[in-house]
């Protein structure tokens, strides 16, 4: 079955946020590119984007999150755009908690990670880094996508 890897964008500080997941999600990084891998004659690079991430994937699960630093040539990312939340699926509420606690710190909380209306556990926030997050634990949906 075909899997869903969210990708982000960053104003420059897409390795400091991905070392805060890592910090949450645990696991290693298994791509790290910058800019400056790619340089050539035909793919220049200033030096102020050189060390600047081209491309980086953290493992989480069976799924990929991976970023990029946008060059400063092609504009600045709104980071306060909110068409777009990341989902995480925990297996457990105690994982949910982590999950939530580690990744909403410095940030602003949305909602309070509790049960929800609709019965599943469930909270949602912005990371201080401007990315939206939902975390849902629902015993019923995890028993379902086991079968």
């Amino acid at each position: 079955m075909a899997q869903i890897n969210p990708h982000i964008n960053f104003n420059g500080n897409a390795e400091e946020a991905f070392n805060f997941y890592k910090s949450v999600f645990g696991g290693e990084f298994i791509k790290i590119m910058r800019f400056k891998d790619l340089a050539s004659p035909e793919f220049q690079v200033a030096e102020n984007e050189a060390n600047k991430i081209m491309h980086i994937a953290l493992p989480i699960g069976k799924n990929i999150l991976m970023a990029n630093d946008v060059p400063e040539i092609m504009g600045r990312t709104n980071e306060n755009e909110n068409r777009s939340k990341i989902v995480i699926t925990a297996e457990s509420k105690e994982e949910a908690d982590k999950l939530f606690y580690g990744l909403s710190t410095g940030g602003q909380v949305e909602m309070p990670i509790a049960v929800s209306p609709w019965g599943s556990y469930f909270g949602m926030f912005r990371d201080k880094y401007g990315i939206e997050w939902m975390v849902d634990f629902d015993q019923n949906y995890n028993e379902q996508i086991k079968k």
